[in-house]
């Protein structure tokens, strides 16, 4: 039984770390490496196609400033079409050495939409967990058909895969939460 809990436990993590990372790409009007670095850009020539992460450092230089400084200088121009064409509603220009990414503020129909598509996420994060939870019940009732556990056995567990599902359905609540006064306080 230690398995079915171990098991509904790691599916709701995996939710969780889903959630996590498609929130992570929601923009909110601040400069974050999340909203680039997994743009695929063709280089040398267009023979091969690469993230951004691996043909280039991104950091912050302020709230609204990306730089993207290239691991080798004879593509930066490929990387500044790369990015430009990725259309993700960024300024991008090149300084010298460098490619700048400016995050041009949020409008208020914008942030809305963000609000919606993040809120959107968090519900299917939410279905993912109840499905987690309804397997392990599942196992937990055709244990004590088979009278491998008692009835209080089932009900114990029950009541701990509801704990974790409760516990789980917190988090993505507060992820949701913490990302929606992101997008609000901005």
């Amino acid at each position: 039984m230690d398995k079915t809990l171990q098991n509904a436990q790691k599916q709701m993590s995996q939710a969780i770390t889903i959630l996590r990372e498609d929130l992570g790409t929601i923009r909110a009007g601040r400069a974050s490496a999340a909203l680039i670095e997994h743009v695929r850009i063709k280089v040398y020539g267009g023979s091969t196609e690469l993230s951004l992460t691996e043909l280039a450092t991104i950091s912050s230089s302020d709230a609204k400033t990306m730089v993207v400084s290239p691991f080798d200088q004879s593509i930066i121009d490929e990387i500044e079409r790369g990015l430009t064409q990725a259309n993700l509603g960024l300024t991008v220009s090149q300084d010298g050495q460098i490619i700048r990414v400016l995050v041009p503020p949020m409008t208020e129909e914008r942030r809305q939409e963000f609000i919606k598509l993040a809120k959107t996420k968090t519900e299917g994060v939410h279905v993912m967990i109840r499905q987690a939870r309804q397997e392990a019940m599942n196992q937990i009732k055709n244990k004590e058909q088979q009278s491998e556990i008692s009835e209080d056995e089932k009900f114990r567990f029950e009541k701990e895969v509801q704990k974790i599902t409760d516990e789980k359905t917190k988090e993505a609540d507060d992820i949701l939460n913490r990302k929606v006064n992101e997008l609000v306080t901005l």
